[in-house]
């Protein structure tokens, strides 16, 4: 089946969506998705976003996720997300998400890892979930914008240079072809290629695939970051993720004998490393998380969806030291993009997680990643928007129809994206190889 837009968008988190929402309503625009909408990372996301809360705290933003980062971060990028930061923020306040507020109806702001000072927006525990969903209502409004959810990405489809469409199956198996004049990669995270991760198991880091099959850049492939505190499951593969901000607002890090072994507030690399020393001292599989010097009432509002998670698991947030251990939870590396998300292929974006823009170094700055989503998916519009003069689609060479093959195996193809990804990893960080899912 093939099907003719403006503009494909590949994935539905923050970064897809609020691409979608600002992307010119006179253009048709298809989201496509491998799960459910909600099969998405920022769905998951519960810390908060960064903003810079103003001129003075630019600074400090820039000096915090540079520190971060080990000072490996591209400067240029962090500038712009300093600067356009803001305004980004505010259109999403404008949209209704139910960031928390106090009695006055003022933004509240928490504390995480590596920052120096509360500038942190935060909807309970679930602000990924609270964003996703208001930009969700948002896009229900937009009749340029059609959804295509279950459907699987195979290929990019390429015409003398320029990106041109994409290759997928639906969840009957039928091969749909994709035409568009751009198409934006925000395939998100890798999370799925791991035997353990906090990220949606759909998440597979197709957009690499997709990029090196075409001789697209791609960057710090090796670039992965392990969250501290994710909940120590021997039986699951998704690890339910313990937010940074329980650490920001006091929570300890323990060993099995209730000492404490490192600052709970320093960047997120230190943090997970000091943790797999303790373990690796000790013989441990796991350490403590320990929140119960927090008052049970504020755990049980502030933190509602983790307190009844780990109720369900037999734990009591507020009287139960919690065991944790250390999960892969954000990819660094990525598709690179230069500051409008354009990749090397011609028609080709990408932003998100799967994007390398440079913003994180060595080590994201956490709830840096909601508004690195925010500021490049809001960038990646406006060039399609400038670039885009006429809304009637390109007539593409009739030789690339005739190059697709006729009968194709998905079993296949999928098998090889899978490996592409797997392998690159690989090249640079061996030491992976038991963390990965290689067969």
């Amino acid at each position: 089946m093939d099907m003719n837009y403006d503009v494909i968008i590949c994935g539905s988190g923050i970064a897809g969506i609020y691409t979608a929402l600002n992307i010119s309503s006179d253009l048709k625009i298809a989201i496509i998705t491998n799960g459910k909408l909600e099969n998405c990372n920022t769905y998951l996301a519960q810390g908060g976003i960064t903003t810079v809360r103003n001129i003075e705290d630019r600074e400090s933003f820039i000096e915090d996720t540079l520190y971060a980062g080990g000072n490996e971060n591209n400067l240029e990028t962090v500038r712009l997300i300093a600067d356009e930061a803001d305004e980004n923020i505010k259109k999403l306040v404008s949209m209704g998400v139910p960031f928390n507020r106090d009695d006055h109806g003022n933004l509240l702001y928490t504390r995480e890892a590596a920052h120096s000072k509360r500038r942190i927006l935060y909807a309970n525990d679930q602000t990924g979930k609270h964003i996703f969903l208001t930009l969700i209502e948002e896009m229900k409004k937009r009749e340029n914008i059609e959804i295509f959810s279950e459907v699987e990405i195979l290929d990019l489809i390429v015409s003398d240079g320029n990106s041109c469409g994409v290759l997928g199956y639906d969840k009957d198996k039928n091969i749909l072809k994709f035409w568009g004049e751009k198409v934006v990669l925000a395939t998100g995270g890798i999370g799925g290629l791991f035997k353990n991760s906090t990220n949606m198991r759909n998440l597979k880091g197709i957009g690499v695939a997709l990029a090196k099959k075409h001789g697209v850049g791609i960057s710090d492939v090796g670039a992965i970051q392990f969250h501290p505190t994710a909940f120590y499951d021997p039986q699951s593969e998704r690890r339910f993720l313990i937010s940074e901000s329980l650490r920001g607002e006091g929570a300890k890090l323990r060993d099995l004998e209730g000492n404490r072994f490192v600052d709970e507030l320093l960047p997120r690399d230190v943090v997970a490393a000091s943790i797999e020393a303790k373990k690796k001292e000790i013989g441990s599989p796991y350490v403590y998380l320990d929140a119960t010097k927090l008052k049970s009432d504020y755990l049980k509002v502030r933190f509602k969806g983790i307190y009844e998670n780990l109720l369900e698991k037999g734990y009591d947030l507020a009287k139960d030291l919690i065991p944790i251990t250390t999960s892969q939870h954000y990819f660094m590396g990525g598709i690179t993009v230069d500051m409008d998300g354009k990749t090397s292929l011609d028609g080709l974006y990408a932003c998100g997680e799967i994007a390398f823009t440079g913003l994180h170094g060595r080590n994201r700055l956490a709830s840096n990643s909601l508004l690195e989503g925010l500021v490049f998916g809001n960038r990646v519009a406006m060039s399609i928007n400038r670039e885009i003069e006429d809304v009637k689609l390109k007539m593409y060479n009739v030789e690339v129809i005739q190059e697709l093959p006729r009968n194709i195996d998905i079993e296949k193809i999928e098998e090889e994206n899978r490996k592409l990804v797997i392998d690159e990893i690989l090249k640079v960080r061996e030491d992976l190889k038991d963390e990965l899912s290689v067969n």
